[in-house]
């Protein structure tokens, strides 16, 4: 039970602005061969799922606060990140696995107001498939 805390817990702080290495707890996990394989990767889904889901919800109510002097963001760089989810919209959200761009891609979709159950229907989809292409080739099944 708690290596499944323990993966549940850094997939969902890797989804956050926290930096963390869920795939190396998920691997490690694997190789150890103590736990269901699928499991494995339905609770490091979950994790980085409800992660995204938090992204997504600050981005629902960050620009609040764009005027404020601690906002993360200046004016033109809001600007681009919207051009750029108008531009390639929610489908763009199949690209929430990949490293440095994809928790930002979920604070935006957060931003554009983008619906919740297409968000996680799309963001469930890209996770689940890193998750599970990871472990394929973490248990050498390529």
């Amino acid at each position: 039970m708690i290596a499944y805390i323990g993966l549940f817990s850094s997939a969902l702080v890797a989804a956050t602005i926290f930096p963390m290495q869920s795939e190396a707890v998920l691997v490690g996990l694997l190789l150890a061969a103590a736990h269901p394989v699928s499991i494995l990767i339905l609770v490091a889904t979950a994790g980085n799922v409800l992660g995204s889901v938090i992204n997504w919800y600050l981005g629902r109510y960050l620009l609040r606060f764009q005027h404020k002097r601690w906002f993360p963001s200046s004016e033109h760089q809001l600007e681009r990140a919207q051009g750029w989810y108008r531009h390639y919209g929610r489908w763009s959200l199949l690209g929430s696995w990949l490293p440095v761009v994809g928790d930002p891609l979920t604070v935006v979709a957060g931003l554009m107001k983008e619906p919740l159950v297409p968000f996680l229907i799309l963001v469930t989809i890209a996770k689940g498939t890193r998750y599970l292409v990871l472990a394929a080739l973490a248990l050498a099944w390529l």
